[in-house]
């Protein structure tokens, strides 16, 4: 590899080593006409006002940027109103429905407490009402009793006064009756 390298070097040395630089009316070198060709492109460019214009054109896309960022900025501005506002609204539905719950374990709690005193009353009512309905019937049956017993007593007194007393035993009872009178 460094052979190459050396022939490569000894190549160039020798091909130019025998010219000589160019140069227009003997003074003006490749590099100084490249530097006058930028110096008139530059004098023509400020002569027909191309920096203005591209200095305008800068200008207008920097308000046309300015215009998107000041765009986003109120959209961001009004998203973050609108995720406030749902924010807001979303912790009105949390107390509200907080306040709902407790409104209706307060009701259920009440009618919890209604319906167990309700039930006491009517258990209370029935007792009652059973309760008199039993002494009712004790009533009926100890009237039925009495009636079946004076019914029964009136038929034995018949049939003992029928088989005990006659005509001759009642005459000693009257005689005595009037006698207390």
């Amino acid at each position: 590899m460094a052979d190459i390298l050396a022939l490569l070097a000894d190549a160039a040395v020798e091909h130019g080593a025998g010219h000589a630089a160019p140069a227009a009316f003997g003074f003006i070198t490749p590099s100084a006409w490249v530097a006058l060709a930028m110096l008139v492109l530059l004098a023509v460019m400020v002569w027909k006002k191309v920096p203005g214009i591209v200095a305008s054109g800068l200008d207008s896309g920097i308000a046309e940027i300015r215009k998107q960022l000041d765009e986003a900025k109120a959209l961001r501005a009004e998203a973050e109103a609108l995720r406030q506002e749902y924010a807001d609204k979303i912790a009105n539905a949390e107390k509200d429905a907080k306040a709902m719950l407790d409104h209706a374990r307060n009701e259920a709690e009440a009618i919890v407490a209604k319906a167990e005193a309700d039930t006491t009353e009517v258990i209370a009512r029935r007792e009652k009402m059973a309760r008199d309905k039993i002494a009712a019937a004790e009533l009926a049956a100890v009237n039925d009793l009495r009636a079946r017993a004076s019914d029964a007593a009136a038929v034995a007194a018949r049939q003992l006064i029928a088989s005990n007393h006659g005509a001759s035993a009642d005459k000693p009872l009257v005689d005595q009756a009037i006698a207390g009178l």
